[in-house]
């Protein structure tokens, strides 16, 4: 009776401290040795886990920078200071760093465009997006302004006035996982050297735009003629300004006859202040 209890207790054991020794050899055997350069650079990095990087957050871009030759200037919520700073640990030259923030290429508020759907579902931009006519407003355009890009910003960059997602220029990194999140891309990123930009995102003919929208681009070419730089182009009868080629020297706002040009801080307000720079 008590073998019956005794022998299995000790195989059981023996059999507990055979696996246990494999396991032991096992971890010895197969051990990958983490490079310390990825704990150093995990350890500076801004820990916002924003995906800006292109990399599944601050650890995946850590480990990319060591084992797959990512760049040391992708983080954005780091700016320059952190992209020299990687470069050091790695041991090369820090590359160039081009400071962007997101801003809105729509200026359609619930007082200048017309809202066509008293929608009452989820309010969540990429559900409404999904509704016939793909938004509640009569511009497909446009900002559908039920904040789905203010709950992905880690940033406390971006809040919703007057139907429209505002930017707080001051705090916006460019990560640009507002931009992602998007389902009308009415959000984009702009290097934060350039001044001027075109708030509308339609696609339609000016007089289709006039009956929806008292601030959308009526592709009248006026900008494009008057602009000295040759930075603006019409494409798909919209105005899009190459910021590569353009002097910030405001004609092109001063000639626009729906005001839908103009500077790029024009909406960097947060819900308590509004900055008279961008009124």
């Amino acid at each position: 009776m008590i073998s019956a209890i005794v022998y299995p207790t000790v195989v059981m054991g023996v059999l507990g401290l055979v696996f246990g020794a494999l396991l032991a050899f096992a971890s010895i055997k197969f051990f990958v040795k983490t490079d310390e350069r990825v704990t150093l650079i995990r350890d500076i990095l801004p820990g916002a886990n924003c995906g800006g990087c292109g990399y599944p957050g601050c650890d995946g871009y850590a480990d990319a920078v060591v084992n797959a030759g990512a760049g040391t200037g992708r983080c954005a919520a780091g700016g320059s200071s952190l992209a020299e700073k990687i470069a050091a640990i790695m041991g090369v030259t820090s590359e160039a760093f081009v400071p962007v923030r997101v801003f809105l290429r729509c200026r359609g508020t619930t007082a200048a465009s017309i809202r066509t759907v008293a929608y009452d579902g989820v309010k969540d931009c990429r559900s409404a997006a999904i509704i016939p006519g793909s938004t509640p407003n009569a511009c497909p355009y446009g900002c559908i302004g039920f904040g789905t890009c203010v709950e992905v910003c880690n940033f406390g960059a971006l809040s919703i006035v007057e139907g429209l997602v505002q930017v707080n220029a001051a705090r916006c990194v460019g990560c640009g996982a507002c931009v992602d999140v998007c389902p009308k891309s009415v959000l984009a990123l702009a290097p934060q050297s350039s001044a001027v930009q075109v708030f509308c995102n339609s696609s339609w003919k000016g007089p289709d735009v006039k009956k929806v929208c008292s601030v959308g681009c009526l592709a009248c070419g006026l900008c494009v003629r008057s602009c000295p730089a040759k930075a603006i182009t019409l494409q798909n009868n919209r105005a899009v300004i190459d910021v590569k080629l353009c002097t910030n020297c405001g004609s092109c706002i001063t000639k626009c006859p729906a005001k839908t040009i103009g500077p790029l801080n024009i909406r960097c307000v947060d819900k308590e202040t509004i900055d008279s720079q961008c009124a």
